[in-house]
């Protein structure tokens, strides 16, 4: 569905977002059904994460209405090594959406996650009417907080003690990009 920009050799491996597909089950609940993923993850997803879930989470995003989120798969050739996804709010803030993401252990540091969130970005900035995107990573995920500053995210704050994540109380940081042209 998307493709990357032409590589170089500081480039991340060539990477790109599609629909997801029942096939895509055994590498979903391969890169989910670990801790530390999880661990930056909101709340809601099981532990273990069994095939079942896999199947429910697809054949959800699948029927979900198309204007309302984009959910993707971060595919390194065939092989779904992610999930991206950009939802819509409503009421007054109907033209903003926040963007959630995760990816296999084994593909993090490679710039892979960078990539997929300027695809995204680009791909929903340039269909839909929506002007804003924003994320809100653990501040501890220092990790996710870099992928956003280098995809062009503006930090705009830290959201003190905004959510009990394993038992404790932790901050987040309110990352957005504004459709202004140059996100395309």
């Amino acid at each position: 569905m998307f493709h990357d920009r032409e590589s170089a050799k500081t480039e991340p491996p060539r990477i790109h977002l599609r629909e997801w597909k029942i096939e895509d089950v055994p590498d979903i609940v391969a890169a989910i059904n670990n801790k530390k993923v999880q661990d930056n993850l909101r709340d809601g997803i099981p532990y273990p994460y069994a095939e079942k879930d896999a199947e429910e989470f697809i054949t959800a995003t699948l029927s979900a209405e198309k204007d309302a989120q984009y959910s993707y798969a971060i595919c390194c050739g065939d092989k779904a090594i992610g999930s991206i996804g950009v939802f819509r709010k409503d009421n007054v803030h109907r033209l903003t959406a926040e963007m959630g993401y995760f990816i296999a252990e084994p593909y993090w540091g490679k710039g892979i996650m960078t990539e997929a969130v300027r695809q995204m970005c680009a791909y929903v900035f340039e269909h839909s009417d929506i002007v804003r995107i924003f994320a809100e990573p653990y501040a501890h995920n220092n990790a996710s907080c870099r992928v956003l500053e280098k995809a062009g995210f503006q930090f705009e704050g830290t959201l003190r003690q905004n959510a009990i994540k394993n038992g404790q109380s932790v901050d987040m940081r309110m990352y957005a990009m504004i459709n202004d042209g140059k996100a395309k």
